[in-house]
């Protein structure tokens, strides 16, 4: 596979924004990164944080936190930003991404405040308890062109599945087969089909791209987000990244899920805790 460069890949180009006027943004939301008629959660805020790190001193996401107020839908949308304030190290922005009904009503998405600075300034000091997932290597796990054909319709069943190059642990994909372990978790390879090195934009799409782990907990009807929170840890190196999502507690038809992204240097370069809303199918 032809390896694509940051900046021409489907990614780059479907997260596109161009500048309408100071604070605001034009971007059209691809049917390419729909699950059912929605658009991925990973893939907004992946957006709105490049409308912010047009607008900030700084243009890597340190932290980013979303709240999804309405599902997207793909066609025109805007985004509105705002700089709160800027500092050396660190600056803070928020925005807002609107679609428009057809009466022209406008209506809200999602809002975002976040944290930007500089990657590459950060001191190299790690003191960390955190092992990178075990995993089995990416030859031997699963995804929708080397699957079993029940697992692979499920795994190829959505608009972003071909946008995607996700190889889940086996152990994580009894769901897919009637079969679910119960322990709410999963876990895979993560990368873009276009074979698009990772990047802090990339990755907060990974955080949100692995099949929910409500499916491993028996659950099989569309889990949207409620509120997702990513910290962007340093800039990941080239090659596929391992994602380990897990839930522990399920309660009153809620859910969180904890992300860790790790790159092919065995660094922790992303982490995410999410609120999601379990809907029985």
């Amino acid at each position: 596979m032809a390896q694509a460069t940051i900046g021409n890949s489907e990614f780059d180009r479907d997260t596109a924004v161009v500048l309408r006027e100071p604070g605001v943004h034009d971007a059209e939301l691809s049917a390419g990164w729909t699950i059912i008629h929605a658009v991925n959660g990973g893939y907004l805020l992946a957006m709105v944080g490049r409308a912010l790190g047009e607008v900030l001193p700084h243009s890597d996401p340190f932290t980013i936190t979303a709240h999804y107020l309405t599902a997207s839908r793909p066609g025109p949308a805007r985004i509105r930003t705002e700089v709160v304030r800027t500092g050396r190290t660190l600056s803070t922005g928020q925005a807002s991404l609107v679609q428009f009904a057809e009466d022209g009503t406008e209506v809200e998405r999602l809002r975002v405040v976040a944290g930007y600075g500089d990657l590459d300034g950060l001191p190299d000091d790690v003191r960390t308890t955190a092992e990178p997932p075990v995993m089995p290597p990416y030859e031997e796990c699963l995804g929708a062109r080397n699957a079993p054909d029940e697992v692979a319709a499920l795994l190829g069943g959505t608009e972003i599945a071909g946008r995607l190059d996700v190889r889940l642990v086996p152990e994580t994909t009894g769901w897919a087969v009637g079969n679910p372990s119960g322990r709410g978790e999963m876990r895979g390879w993560f990368g873009l089909s276009d074979g698009r090195d990772p990047d802090p934009l990339s990755l907060l799409l990974a955080v949100d791209a692995l099949p929910p782990t409500a499916f491993e907990l028996g659950l099989s009807g569309w889990v949207p987000t409620v509120e997702l929170t990513a910290h962007i840890r340093c800039r990941p190196a080239p090659g596929p990244l391992r994602v380990a999502i897990t839930t522990r507690n399920l309660a009153g038809g809620f859910l969180e899920e904890d992300a860790e992204v790790w790159d092919s240097k065995d660094r922790l370069v992303a982490q995410s805790r999410q609120l999601a809303r379990a809907l029985t199918a």
